[in-house]
């Protein structure tokens, strides 16, 4: 299996910039498995394939600002860090640029002091706007302790006061790279339940949610249940080899509570549906039953990889955006269906003018 086989041509004026001013209208293109049929619908239309007794998995993480920009000690060099997963003690995993510039024991310092606009860090590409061009007071630095490959590495963190605190000035949303307009409002990068800070990549599926949709789902006898699965580089990651099979997934974060393990199995006892909102919803929920061969209450990291030929255990229908071309996010979805009628979804979707990717339209797979 190659990864060539998962391209398609978008055109780039579908590439979503900006949210759309209410979430639950963004447009959904639902697909039928079974009679290999899809169907253009708004998203609040998604009640309509929900019946009471079903559940509908939700992934409440939140994203940190997790893009920081910050200065070599020394020699002034220009470093960019996303943030990418808590290690403990201070100490994250990031993906750093320019990465090979970095060594163990480098010194890293974020912001500028006080009344001084010395050392002003520019952004590494052409269309970020760097958020310490504006003065902020700082003593957060960061040492290299280990380097790895493709640009990322370990850095322990020292700072005076509370560490998500100084994010919260210092840092930016994570934005993909192929989003080139800053986002007035940072919460439109959020699901309106997320609660558990730790991710740096929003849950895209899950930004057409509204409270009254939600409210109204739960209304119609749905069960919500909520996991977490804090999004990291395993979830964007490029694929880089031409085999498939060949691609290493990063790990990442997960948790389920024994309310939803409990909740799940007892719907799944008695015939209800089991809709995943989102890719990381999926792959906890996966990850959960290929560990226990049932829904369980755990915590741990996955760096399961869904491709065609696997076989679903815990997901009965996807609710999920459209995908970039040879990413593992499409292969998880043409594992989920065809990968031929995903791509003649996709093409539907692209002759409808379909918005693509974070900001854009989303697909019900059931």
């Amino acid at each position: 299996m190659q990864t060539a086989d998962f391209d398609y041509n978008l055109p780039e004026e579908l590439i979503a910039q900006t949210p759309i001013k209410n979430r639950a209208n963004s447009r959904l293109l639902a697909l039928n498995r079974k009679t290999q049929n899809f169907s253009d619908h708004i998203f609040f239309d998604i009640i309509d394939y929900l019946t009471p007794g079903d559940a509908l998995v939700l992934n409440e993480t939140k994203v940190l600002p997790a893009r920081i920009f910050g200065t070599k000690l020394g020699t002034g060099g220009a470093v960019e860090l996303l943030l990418l997963k808590d290690l403990g003690h201070d100490t994250w995993e990031c993906l750093a640029r320019p990465g090979k510039r970095l060594h163990q024991g480098t010194k890293i310092t974020f912001g500028t002091p006080i009344n001084t606009t010395k050392n002003v860090v520019k952004s590494t590409t052409k269309t970020d706007t760097h958020p310490n061009n504006v003065v902020k007071n700082t003593t957060l630095q960061a040492t290299v302790v280990k380097t790895l490959e493709e640009g990322i590495i370990h850095v322990k963190f020292t700072y005076e006061g509370i560490f998500l605190e100084i994010l919260d000035r210092l840092g930016t949303m994570p934005l993909p790279p192929y989003i080139h307009k800053q986002l007035e409002d940072q919460s439109r990068y959020q699901t309106v339940y997320a609660r558990n800070l730790g991710s740096a990549a929003a849950p895209t599926a899950g930004l057409h949610f509204t409270p009254k949709l939600l409210r109204d789902i739960e209304q119609k006898g749905i069960k919500i249940i909520k996991i977490t699965l804090h999004v990291g580089l395993g979830t964007f990651r490029p694929v880089s080899v031409e085999d498939v099979t060949k691609h290493q997934m990063h790990t990442e974060n997960y948790y389920m509570s024994k309310q939803a393990a409990d909740t799940l199995n007892d719907i799944r006892a008695q015939g209800g549906k089991i809709f995943a909102v989102g890719t990381t919803t999926v792959r906890t929920l996966e990850t959960v039953m290929q560990k226990y061969g049932k829904f369980q209450a755990c915590t741990g990291d996955t760096d399961i990889f869904i491709y065609p030929g696997y076989q679903f255990q815990g997901t009965d229908a996807i609710i999920t955006n459209f995908h970039l071309p040879k990413s593992t996010l499409l292969m998880l979805v043409s594992a989920f269906a065809d990968r031929g009628l995903i791509l003649k979804a996709y093409q539907h979707a692209i002759d409808e003018k379909y918005r693509f990717f974070s900001f854009g339209d989303a697909m019900l797979i059931i």
